[in-house]
């Protein structure tokens, strides 16, 4: 039988959103993966860290995080900090890291053997030592978080297990580690020697990145689409310029004879049957000189193998 009309449902099907049908894991389960993952980040980083300053045997201390929005730990931060975006995870996720200057200042008077204590004098700008001490203890922690993301399970073969500073910057605002609005979590990074001295820095990771950080939130790695070959005929390559060059000849001179050069002196040259015709330092073609129009001209005679589309005889 056939129906003189098209079916029409009473009503929709039902959608549901990937919240309803994504079940995550328990608020007790990401309390205790979140414990979890800052005891073993402290045991990392007093590892690390330890040769960085002097050797000195360190405790270290991740504090619970706060719950604030973007704006507000922009704002705890404060507008001049030796900030770093760093990346990584074992899906690479960014986060932002933070030291005030008299902590960074403390830090590298500590890794060339000083005292290191924290004093309330804050300098308008940082030293540049400072600046590469901050880059480094930055990318150290940046790899900690990376081991501590795979939690007591061997990384994957091939997988990355390193961390690295994306850029730096004494304004925080200005790196854009997250939204204004995003729900953000803030740590204090708590290091102390056994002689007394206690630095602290700031950690600021967006939440939803944060899931991915935990023990298992990154382990898959994001598919991505097959690549094939950027072909040159294609845009955006197509229209690309390229300075070209020919190189005629080529001589050797002496300093002495360089600096006595003066206007009119003659150089001779002898100029080979074949010529270089180069981008950059890259040999394109060879071709022998002449002229064409009554304009010097360069007649191809040999295109390297390394540089032929596919499909044109040299």
């Amino acid at each position: 039988m056939r129906m003189g009309n098209d079916f029409a449902p009473a009503r929709a099907a039902a959608v549901h959103c990937a919240e309803l049908t994504t079940r995550g894991p328990r608020p007790e389960e990401s309390a205790a993966l979140m414990a979890a993952w800052r005891r073993d980040l402290a045991r990392l980083l007093a590892d690390d860290l330890s040769g960085l300053l002097s050797g000195d045997r360190l405790d270290v201390n991740v504090t619970e995080p706060e719950r604030l929005t973007g704006a507000d730990a922009l704002r705890r931060i404060g507008p001049l900090a030796a900030n770093s975006l760093i990346r990584c995870g074992a899906s690479g996720e960014t986060a932002l890291l933070s030291f005030d200057f008299a902590t960074a200042i403390a830090l590298t008077d500590r890794s060339f053997g000083g005292d290191g204590r924290v004093s309330g004098h804050v300098p308008e700008a940082l030293p540049r030592s400072a600046a590469l001490l901050v880059e480094e203890t930055a990318t150290m922690i940046a790899g900690a978080i990376t081991a501590a993301s795979y939690g007591d399970m061997p990384p994957p073969a091939g997988a990355s297990t390193r961390g690295e500073v994306i850029v730096r910057s004494e304004s925080a605002a200005r790196l854009k580690p997250f939204a204004l609005d995003a729900q953000t979590l803030f740590f204090v990074l708590e290091i102390a020697n056994r002689q007394g001295c206690t630095w602290r820095a700031a950690l600021a990771v967006s939440a939803e990145r944060m899931a991915r950080l935990l023990p298992g939130g990154g382990r898959r790695l994001r598919p991505r689409p097959a690549r094939t070959a950027a072909s040159p005929f294609a845009a955006p390559f197509a229209e690309v310029p390229l300075a070209l060059h020919v190189v005629l000849a080529e001589f050797d001179l002496s300093l002495a004879r360089l600096q006595s050069l003066a206007p009119g002196d003659t150089i001779p040259l002898a100029m080979g049957r074949q010529v270089p015709l180069l981008a950059g330092e890259t040999l394109v073609a060879q071709g022998s000189v002449g002229a064409a129009e009554d304009r010097m001209a360069i007649r191809l005679t040999r295109i390297p193998q390394s540089v032929q589309p596919e499909g044109v005889a040299p």
